[in-house]
């Protein structure tokens, strides 16, 4: 690809990017939201026609004009949000668009036969393509997709994102088929956010940032600061800042917590005003569940949760009047409402005082959003432009500010960097270090903030104190220095 360049309206989506991608390479494509990388990925798969530019396969003039094209032309491109047919079998999505026919009927003996073998080829031969897709798991629908893939005579695959729901042992079967694929000379493109992922699977890497190719080189020889100084343009000397944080009074208590859902089974927690508490577990041990039981978004059988000091009979807008705030980890489907606008989603927990005679007004919203957009900081036109046009780390800014402007003192926060890139990363770390320590020059209390992640790395970096959950119960509170991965990982396992 070169000299590719991509406007919509008087946006400048790609100012100028060049791509080379080697038969038979895993290539990272790394930049941060908003940088230009799914817009390049759209042109390659078709989906966006270029404004200028060139692109060549195997040194041909390449320009697809819709999708189907590049995928006759070899290309295939697998979404972070999978676009499969719950309700349909593996082997009905696997040939969506491409079912082979005689008449009106569908050979179905052919569809599945041919099934079987692009399942075999990655490892899933158990996988009977009977199966109806909507009952897989998260790793299994994205093996489906490659399948798919592999059905085209894909020559050259996009995987964008694909381990952000994926567990520790999905992710090593993922990059066992992908060095598969590569022996096999098919080339492909990586674009992930976790660098320990880019650094572990890929051979040469590209950096894109507002639009322009800014970076390349060979993964193994360059160093991971140099990296992320290329996707930010600026060193990240502090990924993890640490001030001096004073912790205060408890702020939150829960008691041998149990969801009617089945999890959590038993969990105990202790709040204080000033630290930050981490959670870490695997995918499925109940961590999402007690946030939403603590909140009161699921059903609670047994146990007690108390907000300074007083029992606390959980439900959102309780939640929200206590100084309960939740930012759930699925920001599109529940944090927000993604067709309304910043303003909107920002003041929805506290419409009070925006307007004469209890009414709202959007001069008003915008104004109280305005501080935040710029503390934070949200890259954005207008507090009026709706959340669906902006890049996802910047999604994830409104779902926080949401919380500040509700003046939360406790915040939930569940996978709060999930999905966004290394930039964006440090700026909400820094925020949440800021909301622990508070500002007593300003009169600003202390928060006290509960993190749940699945990114070892940001739970050492970021919190005081570490709790791991298993099957649905949570263990013992350890300070950050006297815990590390191996240790989290044993517990979180139930070897410990």
């Amino acid at each position: 690809m070169r000299g590719v360049k991509k406007a919509f309206g008087p946006t400048i989506a790609l100012g100028g990017v060049d791509l080379e991608v080697a038969p038979g390479e895993v290539h990272a494509l790394i930049g941060e939201n908003g940088a230009g990388k799914s817009t390049l990925m759209k042109a390659l798969a078709g989906a966006h026609a270029p404004d200028t530019g060139e692109m060549l396969l195997d040194g041909e003039a390449y320009a697809p004009y819709s999708p189907a094209a590049g995928r006759d032309a070899g290309v295939a491109m697998i979404y972070q949000e999978l676009s499969l047919a719950p309700e349909l079998t593996v082997a009905e999505n696997i040939f969506l668009g491409i079912e082979p026919s005689v008449g009106p009927f569908l050979k179905l003996g052919e569809m599945r036969r041919r099934s079987k073998e692009a399942l075999a080829q990655i490892g899933m031969d158990d996988l009977d393509p009977a199966t109806v897709v909507g009952t897989l798991s998260n790793a299994q629908q994205q093996l489906v997709e490659i399948a798919r893939a592999l059905i085209f005579d894909c020559r050259l695959l996009v995987l964008d994102e694909p381990t952000s729901s994926l567990t520790a042992k999905d992710i090593e079967k993922l990059f066992r088929l992908i060095r598969t694929l590569k022996a096999r000379g098919i080339s492909i493109i990586y674009i992930s956010h976790f660098l320990e992922e880019i650094d572990a699977i890929t051979d040469r890497f590209t950096v894109l940032r507002d639009g322009q190719t800014v970076g390349r080189g060979v993964t193994a020889e360059t160093p991971t600061d140099r990296i992320i100084a290329m996707m930010v343009g600026r060193d990240v000397k502090d990924l993890y800042p640490r001030g001096p944080r004073k912790v205060g009074d408890v702020v939150l208590e829960v008691t041998d917590l149990a969801g009617k859902g089945g999890l959590p089974e038993r969990s105990s927690l202790m709040l204080r005003r000033g630290e930050v508490l981490g959670i870490a577990g695997l995918m499925g041990a109940g961590r999402t569940e007690m946030a939403r039981c603590i909140f009161g978004l699921d059903a609670v059988k047994a146990g007690t949760v108390k907000v300074g000091g007083n029992l606390f009979a959980p439900r959102p807008d309780r939640g929200w009047q206590r100084g309960v705030g939740y930012l759930s980890e699925d920001r599109k489907n529940e944090g927000l409402a993604v067709g309304l606008s910043i303003a909107d989603n920002t003041t929805l927990a506290k419409l009070g005082g925006l307007g004469p005679a209890g009414l709202v007004t959007p001069g008003n919203q915008a104004r109280a959003c305005r501080p935040w957009i710029e503390k934070i900081p949200i890259k954005c036109f207008s507090a009026h432009a709706p959340v669906s046009s902006l890049s996802g780390g910047n999604q994830q800014k409104v779902a926080i500010a949401r919380l500040l402007h509700a003046d939360c003192d406790v915040l939930i926060l569940d996978e709060p960097t999930r999905g966004i890139d290394v930039g964006s990363k440090a700026q909400i770390y820094k925020l949440i270090d800021e909301l622990a320590r508070g500002n007593a020059e300003k009169g600003i209390a202390p928060k006290a903030v509960l993190m749940i992640s699945s990114y070892l790395p940001e739970l050492l970096g970021a919190c005081d104190r570490i709790q791991v959950m298993c099957r649905g119960a949570l263990g013992p509170s350890r300070k950050t220095e006297e815990t590390d991965k191996h240790q989290i990982m044993l517990e979180a396992t139930g070897a410990a």
